[in-house]
């Protein structure tokens, strides 16, 4: 068989085509987002009909992903950790719900917080929601787990999460291709009331979902991706989770590891197993990737005998990523750390491209607000958010998708006047339309800055869900129209932009400012291809 090299994340795509979906639903989010681009850009993908374009939020994609697997299609939803708190509701429920299609949900946790606002291990989620949860350790087992995970979901009819972490997702390996699989047929659920949640259906669907518990914990028992190795030194356990296994075997590359070893990649953790292991040693060291929470539960499995360490306990760091050196100070073994980066290597700071809208927006922002004290305006999530740092230093809070809104809101109720907000195009449809009618139907005094570059600039272009809606959204949701601004940001323009801030900022009530202007890389894109074309329209058409 021909190996492929992919990385974790375009494994999991390629699983999920040739594991018979008929959609994928997402929204960008690093490092979940290359999964969804990898089904974009197949032919595989225009050849089966695939759905794949990109959702408003997280919410939208795991709701809409429900509805196909309610007629009878397989389907995936792709989000990052904190993605999962946007979609929470439905995921929650679906798990009450069961499914008719098989559902699989893959999120991508990121420890370290290279690209996010906390470290959320998703694994609590799944355990919240008592589905099954799979976590490979390599990229072949992201692509199994995948391509068979919608016969599991269709087996004990609940959703599949499968989760990965950064460095899976975007590391590569060799992965063999299983069959590609044709799609379900359209059929309906045999039980008419399996999605209605009402309190009387709704009580029959929880008791049905808790009496599955112990099937759940069987096929964990007998799961391929569970594993235990005995070894000859009982002085110490290991159980290692997910891509932790891996780190593991680091240590050992040119020997036998002389512990006894609990691989762990398919959860409800199966008691048995960890019972059985208990039985070859004195004390258990856990390695997992995020919260400790496999050091947490079996804690209450095994005896008071058996001492358990872990991220509680500080064998490994609390926060952060782990790696094989790490690992290896948890065991004893030689620190292979190495030289510390020598301080004269400086870090860099991220930075807003040059030729950016958003630094003329700021630049005309600032001028507008340094008459007032500072802390009067609140931000979003995106690429603007760079706005914090020098030379800037305009915004003063990122908290999560759209509270900048409902934050500058807030703030203006209670009385802090100037208030502003500055949202992006993206995250305004993502989760800013909310906070708007809020304002409006409270007419709190608050100007909302909607800096619109067209694209979901931050995690790689994709389309936005906004793109040439946001004027018509915000006068449907009750903005008076003379308050709706829409400006160019460029310096020959900058007088204006100023002015058009301090007029919006004596208003008394909502206003809006659009500074519409196509993000610098994705201009760069679209000539490049659109050179492309001109130089051989034959083979684009090809």
């Amino acid at each position: 068989m021909k190996q492929n090299l992919y990385l974790g994340v375009e494994a999991i795509g390629q699983a999920a085509i040739d594991g018979g979906i008929s959609g994928v639903y997402a929204y960008p989010g690093t490092p979940s987002t290359e999964i969804t681009e990898f089904i974009q850009d197949s032919k595989l993908t225009v050849e089966k009909g695939i759905r794949s374009k990109w959702s408003a939020n997280e919410k939208t994609a795991y709701e809409a992903a429900l509805g196909m697997s309610y007629a009878g299609k397989r389907s995936m939803v792709c989000m990052k950790h904190v993605g999962l708190n946007v979609a929470a509701d439905v995921f929650m429920n679906s798990a009450i719900t069961g499914v008719n299609g098989g559902l699989v949900l893959a999120v991508a946790d990121d420890p370290s917080m290279h690209s996010s606002q906390n470290e959320q291990d998703s694994r609590y989620y799944g355990k919240f929601a008592m589905i099954p949860v799979l976590e490979p350790s390599n990229q072949q087992e992201a692509y199994n787990m995948v391509y068979h995970g919608f016969a599991l979901s269709e087996k004990l009819s609940v959703p599949v999460m499968v989760r990965i972490t950064t460095r899976l997702a975007h590391s590569r390996s060799g992965v063999y291709r299983l069959e590609e699989q044709a799609q379900n047929q359209l059929v309906l659920p045999n039980d008419p009331s399996q999605f209605i949640l009402l309190p009387s259906s709704a009580r029959k669907r929880y008791q049905s979902l808790l009496s599955k518990q112990d099937d759940f914990e069987k096929e964990a028992e007998d799961s391929e991706y569970n594993s235990l190795e005995i070894g000859s030194d009982r002085s110490l356990g290991i159980i290692a989770c997910g891509i932790a296994y891996n780190y593991l075997n680091e240590n050992f590359q040119d020997e036998e590891c002389p512990f006894s070893v609990l691989k762990l990649s398919q959860y409800p953790i199966p008691e048995n197993t960890v019972l059985e292991m208990q039985k070859h040693c004195d004390e258990v060291l856990v390695l997992e990737e995020g919260y400790p929470v496999v050091e947490e539960l079996v804690k209450g499995i095994f005896s008071k005998k058996v001492k358990v360490s872990g991220r509680l306990s500080g064998a490994v760091p609390r926060s952060g990523e782990l790696n094989a050196d790490l690992v290896a100070l948890a065991l004893g073994r030689e620190d292979k750390q190495g030289l510390e980066v020598p301080g004269l290597v400086v870090n860099r700071p991220p930075a807003l491209c040059q030729g950016c809208g958003h630094q003329d927006m700021f630049n005309a922002l600032n001028e507008a607000v340094n008459k007032y004290s500072k802390g009067r305006v609140f931000s979003d999530i995106g690429c603007y958010t760079l706005g914090a740092l020098p030379p800037y230093k305009s915004i003063y809070s990122c908290v999560d998708m759209g509270a900048s809104i409902t934050m500058a809101k807030g703030a203006a109720d209670a009385g802090l006047i100037p208030s502003l907000a500055v949202i992006g195009d993206s995250t305004f449809t993502h989760s800013g339309i909310t906070g708007l009618l809020d304002a409006v139907n409270d007419q709190s005094n608050v100007v909302i800055v909607i800096s619109d570059n067209e694209s979901v600039s931050m995690t790689g272009g994709q389309d936005s869900s906004a793109l040439g809606k946001i004027e018509a959204i915000c006068k449907g949701v009750g903005v008076d129209p003379d308050h709706i601004r829409t400006l160019v940001p460029m310096k020959k323009y900058h007088e204006i932009m100023v002015k058009t801030f301090e007029q919006e900022m004596a208003y008394e009530g909502v206003s809006v400012i659009v500074f519409r202007r196509e993000c610098i890389q994705a201009a760069a894109r679209r000539r490049r291809k659109e050179r492309k074309i001109k130089e051989n329209p034959k083979k684009l058409a090809e």
